[in-house]
């Protein structure tokens, strides 16, 4: 299986990697927080206002941008099974 992602989709993402942030770790544009860190914690039953309020750099468009690209991608594995 092959899976395509367009670089469109990926380049409109808030997020950055950059080997002098976190060691290059995909972090929300503008901030030191790792993109992992929002997916833990919801993972870890933190509701998303939550998340918001203990990363306040992190907003929440770019949070719901990186959850609605994630929910895109899960579908279209599920569609190329």
């Amino acid at each position: 299986m092959t899976l395509i992602i367009e670089e469109e989709a990926i380049a409109s993402l808030p997020i950055s990697i950059d080997p002098e942030i976190v060691s290059g770790t995909p972090v929300f544009a503008g901030t030191r927080v790792p993109v992992e860190a929002l997916l833990e914690n919801l993972a870890a039953g933190v509701s998303l206002d939550d998340f918001l309020d203990n990363f306040p750099t992190v907003g929440r468009e770019q949070a719901l941008a990186v959850l609605s690209f994630s929910n895109q991608t899960l579908m279209k594995i599920g569609l190329a099974k």
